[in-house]
């Protein structure tokens, strides 16, 4: 198992990254080799990414979300993963986003690449593409602002704010 740990300051409220980070469908639009994100229901995510070199199709569930504070997943199916993210306020308006992700390898390639920081670097670049996204935004597309514990919805207090479209069935 990988381990890949980043962190990031963000000129932007708490609030606003946090509500962004749950808008699950634009990671693409940061994360690299993402490739499709979808929202299954409010604690289930289907991905498609690119992973050394492979196409790789995996679902996770959200296990714990509290508004403002983390989101922590781990995978149901495909190769293993588990994480959290973690959003600090910090002074003057500014958010510390915090990755922490456990991943298993498969091959020579993913083994090799994770031992020499190629993950890391990844999350890193990441981090920087979502900074720079959210801070020239200065909103959010959207927000859920509900919890979850223990892979259960506990509280759902639904959407908020950004461009979100009127109609349609948007959880997040």
């Amino acid at each position: 198992m990988a381990t890949v740990h980043e962190s990031i300051e963000i000129d932007a409220p708490v609030r606003v990254a946090y509500d962004q980070w749950t808008q699950f469908e634009t990671f693409p639009t940061f994360m690299e080799g993402v490739k499709e994100v979808s929202q299954i229901d409010d604690t289930h995510l289907h991905w498609v990414a690119e992973v050394g070199g492979k196409r790789e199709e995996w679902e996770a569930e959200i296990i714990e979300q509290i508004p403002d504070e983390r989101i922590a997943w781990r995978s149901v199916s495909g190769k293993g993963n588990a994480g959290t993210v973690m959003f600090e306020p910090l002074e003057g308006a500014r958010t510390r986003v915090t990755v922490g992700i456990d991943h298993d390898t498969a091959g020579v390639a993913e083994t090799v690449g994770s031992a020499l920081g190629v993950d890391d670097r990844r999350v890193k670049g990441d981090l920087e593409r979502f900074r720079k996204m959210i801070e020239a935004r200065g909103a959010e597309s959207g927000g859920w602002r509900g919890e979850v514990h223990q892979g259960t919805v506990t509280g759902a207090s639904g959407l908020t704010g950004g461009d979100l479209p009127s109609g349609g069935d948007i959880r997040r």
